[in-house]
């Protein structure tokens, strides 16, 4: 093919089961480059890879790396102008990045494009995703045409805003890289779009059990050391001050929901990880400052509670 303006970056493991609908549904896109991350899948996915007729390239990682380690070691890489993120259990609509990468060329001011993500059933997960008063990234099944970020899921971005930006936090392991890049995009100026004929089929929870205790830890974790690298300082002492007293007074409450992520045992055990790593997620955090274009706080005050 002769120059692709997007990579595809599709991260995989243990994909054998839904991986091929993906690649099926690529190869009738407009030319692009796909580079499918393998996490050291043991379940004969990389078998399947090297008989798949569209001849994806393979990155095969030693150790799994989750999502965002994925994309990561994929990024350096990456020479195009776009690259578009996708789980390896998505299956866009044909059009699918030829609607992204005109949206994004249409609007110079923008960074990022989040796709309409639809269920098996039907129905909406995300059209984008919007910051809560809180701070969570929650998906949205309804939107404008700007979104506060993207569903990481299903996206395309502009490849030099992301390395300016920092690129993505491989250390998250998975859940939040989306909508701390999305952060960062934001600090740095830019705007995030969302694009409604830009469908995916996703069969969510095909590689990870969402509402597992390993989904929550990560959810937990993760959306603290998002708003320590990127929210303003009384945002994050506020979070951290309420996930804390929450965590103590727990044990005292007759009503205690059932959910794993209020289960004392992995709110203890997301506080102490986040300490850990508190360090050096101050000193990103200072370098995010110091690339930033736009106060935290002005992001803060535009977007969250949307």
């Amino acid at each position: 093919m002769s120059n692709p303006r997007t990579t595809v970056v599709v991260v995989t493991w243990r994909g054998r089961d839904h991986i091929t609908a993906c690649l099926d549904a690529l190869a009738r896109q407009r030319p692009h480059r796909t580079v499918v991350v393998d996490n050291a899948s043991d379940d004969g996915t990389a078998d399947l890879l090297a008989a798949h007729p569209s001849r994806p390239e393979v990155l095969r990682l030693p150790v799994n790396r989750g999502y965002a380690g994925g994309l990561a070691a994929a990024l350096p890489g990456v020479t195009t102008e776009y690259v578009a993120w996708l789980n390896d259990d998505a299956a866009p609509d044909e059009g699918w990045l030829a609607a992204l990468e005109d949206a994004l060329d249409a609007s110079p001011g923008a960074a990022a494009a989040t796709s309409s993500v639809l269920l098996v059933d039907g129905s909406t997960q995300s059209v984008g995703v919007r910051l809560t008063g809180d701070g969570h990234g929650a998906d949205l099944v309804l939107a404008d045409r700007e979104v506060f970020g993207f569903c990481g899921g299903a996206a395309l971005v502009r490849t030099g805003a992301l390395e300016a930006a920092g690129g993505v936090p491989e250390s998250f392991f998975c859940y939040y890289e989306d909508t701390d890049t999305a952060w960062r995009l934001r600090l740095n100026g830019h705007r995030v779009l969302s694009v409604g004929p830009a469908r995916v089929r996703h069969r969510h929870g095909a590689s990870t059990r969402p509402g597992s205790r390993l989904f929550h830890r990560w959810n937990e974790r993760n959306r603290l050391l998002m708003l320590l690298r990127c929210a303003p300082a009384p945002v994050v002492a506020r979070e951290l001050a309420r996930f804390a007293a929450i965590t103590v007074l727990l044990p005292l409450r007759r009503d205690r929901p059932g959910a794993e992520n209020f289960r004392v045992s992995l709110r203890v055990q997301v506080l102490a990880e986040t300490l850990l790593r508190l360090p050096a997620t101050w000193v990103q955090r200072v370098r995010i400052g110091r690339r930033a274009e736009v106060a935290r706080r002005d992001v803060w005050r535009e977007w969250a509670g949307r």
